[in-house]
């Protein structure tokens, strides 16, 4: 588990579409809100790596989208309080 964690952390593909998704998700807030977005993209990048076969791991798919949401999680909320100190010291 700790393999597949540390797998799904480190994929550079990942960090990427998350840090679109915050940014995108950043820019449209007046208009859509912030939850809803954040919460439909980090399962939609959840989902879409292992479905893609982008990576080739032995886990079932079901360990790796659980796992995906947990790192997806991890990283948003790392964007987001970045976010908010960025903002808090302007």
């Amino acid at each position: 588990m700790a393999d597949l964690l540390a797998a799904q952390a480190t994929d550079v593909f990942r960090i990427g579409l998350l840090i679109a998704l915050l940014l995108t998700a950043l820019r449209n807030r007046p208009v859509t809100g912030m939850l809803l977005p954040l919460a439909a993209g980090a399962v939609f990048v959840a989902v879409i790596i292992p479905l893609t076969g982008a990576t080739t791991r032995p886990e079932p798919l079901f360990t790796q989208v659980l796992t995906g949401l947990a790192v997806n999680a991890a990283y948003l909320a790392i964007g987001l309080a970045a976010w908010s100190l960025w903002r808090a010291r302007r």
